[in-house]
C-alpha cells in the first residue's frame, strides 16, 4: 500500500512536497527561501519556506496531524502560487512562511489508500497519541522534554512573531470549520464565504474545542484570557498549544479545517428538543462501541507499536470523554444544542472507537497476529458502512479542499494590520 497517498487518493506524500518544494527554490532563488529549522525524532528534516518580503509576517503550519495530508498539499499550491505571482505577496504587504510537515514521521506512518473511500483511508490509518502529537507542549508538572517538532516550531514562533499563524487541518467526515485564538474582523464571513462559493458545508457547531466560544456557524473563538491557559482535550488532557504560545507578541492563530467528507447533516440550525438526552445518546455510543474493540482484544496479548500506543491510549481515556459530555452544559456552548451540532458529536462518537479499531488491527498485523486484527477488521468494514449510511458523507476534491484554505488564509492575511 502505498504511504501518506497515491495518485488516485489525490494527495502529495510529505516526501513529494519537499521535494516539489526544493525544485521551486531552486528554480526561484531569492524569491523563494527554503532552510532547515530543525529535525524530527526520526532525524527528517523540518524545512520552513519563506517568501515576500511585506510588513506582514505570517506563518502557515502544515502536517501537525499524520493523518491530515490536506496541510501539504496546500503548501504545495502556496509555493506554486508565489512562485507563480510574485506580486501577489506584494500586494498583500506580507513575508509568507510556510513550515511544510511537522510530523514528518508520523505522516510517513499514516497510509494511503487506492482511492477515496472511509475504509481504505481508516485500514492505513495512524494518529499519535496526545502525547507523541507536536502541536502540543507539555502541560504543567509533566516534565517531559518539548519533542524535536515542537521545540523547532517554537524557536520558528519566537523568532517570526508572526501576526497570523494558520494551522492547517483535515476533518475525516463532516464539516469545514475554523478556530480563532483571538477576534479578528471578517475572519468569520471570509470563512464562510469562501465555503459557500465552494460548496463546502461548515459544522453549525463543531465537536472540537469544547470550552471555546460559539462565535458564529462554522467558527469557534478561544474565551478571553484563554491564552494564558493550558488546552484541555474532552478526556481531561492537559497540555499548552503551539497555537496559543505565541499570543504574547500578539499573534492571532487560526486553525482551519477542511472537511474530506462532507456531511451536510453537520450543518442543520434546527434546534434540538433535548441537549443532555442526545450528549448521553452519543456518550452510550461511544461506550458499547469501545467496548466491542476491548471484547475483540480479550486474551489477546498487546503488541508493542506506535500504531498500538495511540489505539490504546483511545480506549482508555473514553470513558473519561463520555463523561465530560454528559456533564456537560450545552446552553453554554451550542454543544448538542442543534440538530448540526448532534450530527457532530454523533460523528465523534463513531470516529473514536473507529480509530482505535483500525490502528489496533494494524499492530497486530505487524506481529502475524491476522485472527485478532480479521476481527478488528470485520469492525472497521461493518462501522465505516454504517458511517456512510448514516450521513452520506461525499468526497470532497483535494482540489477544493486545497482551494478552501488557500483562499481563506489569503483572505484573513488581508484583514490582518502588521504588527506596531
Amino acid at each position: 500500500m502505498p504511504e501518506n497517498g497515491s495518485a488516485v487518493y489525490g494527495y502529495p506524500a510529505a516526501e513529494d512536497v519537499e521535494r516539489a518544494v526544493r525544485h521551486l527554490a531552486e528554480e526561484h532563488p531569492g524569491l523563494l527561501r527554503l532552510r532547515e529549522v530543525g529535525r524530527s525524532g526520526d532525524g527528517r528534516p523540518l524545512l520552513l519556506l519563506s517568501a515576500g518580503e511585506g510588513a506582514r509576517t505570517v506563518l502557515t503550519v502544515a502536517g501537525a496531524h499524520a493523518n491530515e495530508p490536506v496541510g501539504g498539499a496546500c503548501v504545495l499550491a502556496l509555493a506554486r502560487q508565489f512562485a507563480q505571482d510574485p506580486r501577489g505577496l506584494a500586494e498583500l504587504d506580507c513575508t509568507w512562511h510556510a513550515l511544510l510537515c511537522l510530523d514528518p514521521d508520523g505522516a510517513r506512518r499514516h497510509q494511503g489508500m487506492e482511492g477515496p473511500s472511509l475504509l481504505g483511508y481508516h485500514l492505513g490509518f495512524y494518529r499519535p497519541n496526545f502525547t507523541r502529537q507536536p502541536e502540543f507542549l507539555p502541560g504543567a508538572g509533566d516534565e517531559r522534554p518539548a519533542m524535536p517538532e515542537s521545540h523547532a516550531l517554537v524557536e520558528v514562533l519566537d523568532e517570526l512573531r508572526p501576526t497570523v499563524q494558520f494551522s492547517l487541518h483535515g476533518n475525516e467526515v463532516g464539516g469545514s470549520f475554523l478556530q480563532l485564538t483571538a477576534p479578528l474582523a471578517g475572519a468569520a464571513g471570509a470563512f464562510r464565504g469562501v465555503a459557500a462559493d465552494l460548496g463546502v458545508p461548515v459544522e453549525f457547531r463543531p465537536f472540537d474545542g469544547i470550552d471555546w466560544v460559539a462565535d458564529s456557524p462554522g467558527v469557534l473563538q478561544l474565551p478571553v484570557g484563554g491564552q494564558d491557559k493550558e488546552e484541555k482535550d474532552p478526556s481531561g488532557f492537559l497540555s499548552r498549544a503551539t497555537w496559543t504560545y505565541p499570543a504574547k507578541y500578539g499573534t492571532v492563530s487560526v486553525v482551519l479545517e477542511a472537511s474530506m467528507w462532507a456531511a451536510p447533516a453537520v450543518s442543520d440550525p434546527t434546534p434540538v428538543a433535548d441537549p443532555p438526552g442526545e450528549l448521553h445518546k452519543v456518550g452510550d455510543l461511544l461506550l458499547g462501541r469501545l467496548q466491542q474493540v476491548s471484547d475483540a482484544l480479550a486474551g489477546v496479548p498487546e503488541p508493542s507499536s506506535p500504531c498500538q500506543a495511540a489505539a490504546r491510549e483511545l480506549l482508555d481515556v473514553a470513558p473519561e470523554v463520555a463523561v465530560t459530555w454528559r456533564q456537560y452544559a450545552p446552553g453554554t456552548s451550542g454543544i448538542a444544542a442543534t440538530a448540526g451540532s448532534s450530527a457532530s458529536m454523533g460523528i465523534a462518537a463513531r470516529r473514536i472507537p473507529l480509530r482505535a479499531a483500525a490502528m489496533m488491527r494494524r499492530a497486530l498485523l505487524e506481529e502475524g497476529r491476522t485472527a485478532a486484527a480479521q476481527t478488528l477488521e470485520w469492525l472497521v468494514r461493518e462501522w465505516c458502512a454504517e458511517l456512510s449510511a448514516e450521513f452520506e458523507p461525499r468526497w470532497v476534491p483535494v482540489s477544493a479542499q486545497v482551494a478552501l484554505q488557500t483562499r481563506v488564509m489569503r483572505d484573513i492575511v488581508r484583514l490582518s494590520p502588521p504588527l506596531a
